[in-house]
């Protein structure tokens, strides 16, 4: 009589890592204004909150405040920078906004409430291409670009910037385990 080893706890171990790697690489949580919320009490100053980000594609813009003095309206560049609210892509009034964003660039926010905007309470995400789409290096024919003394390098601890090498990563274990406990 033929012993047979039971595969299901091996499948179900190689599932687990796929599902763990997988979870990693979704996008990253911003809680627009950090601690202080999306709100024109203490003077927060949104464009300087923004700038101290690295957006990606994936990443999700929590708007948190009260709905009985604020929303969040996404609107166009001009609208943005004139304060115009009256007509907006989308409005949000939950006090707990959840953005996804989907394509890279500019994407504009401000609160519709009268004077808020012009108050400060607007933002402006802007979502860069990644390192594999940029545009390519300049010819040697365009003039040069100054100089600048320090980049920031893409944060290794963001979720969006690694996702290619997790699924080769998460591909290799499961070739592996799956051929050793076949």
């Amino acid at each position: 009589m033929a012993f047979v080893l039971d595969n299901r706890p091996k499948m179900a171990l190689v599932f687990l890592i796929l599902a763990s790697f997988l979870q990693l690489s979704l996008g990253v949580n911003y809680k627009v204004g950090d601690s202080a919320g999306w709100t024109t009490i203490g003077n927060v100053d949104y464009k300087l909150w923004a700038a101290n980000k690295t957006f990606q594609v994936g990443d999700t813009i929590v708007f948190k405040y009260n709905p009985q003095f604020h929303n969040v309206m996404q609107v166009t560049h001009a609208e943005y920078q004139s304060c115009n609210a009256s007509s907006p892509i989308a409005t949000h009034t939950t006090g707990n906004d959840s953005i996804t964003i989907t394509t890279h660039g500019h994407h504009f926010f401000l609160c519709g409430v009268p004077g808020h905007c012009q108050a400060g309470q607007k933002v402006d995400i802007n979502v860069l291409r990644t390192s594999s789409s940029a545009s390519p290096n300049p010819s040697p024919t365009s003039s040069p670009l100054p100089a600048v003394t320090s980049v920031p390098a893409p944060s290794p601890s963001h979720a969006s910037y690694w996702l290619p090498n997790k699924i080769g990563i998460v591909m290799a274990v499961s070739l592996v385990l799956l051929f050793n406990f076949a």
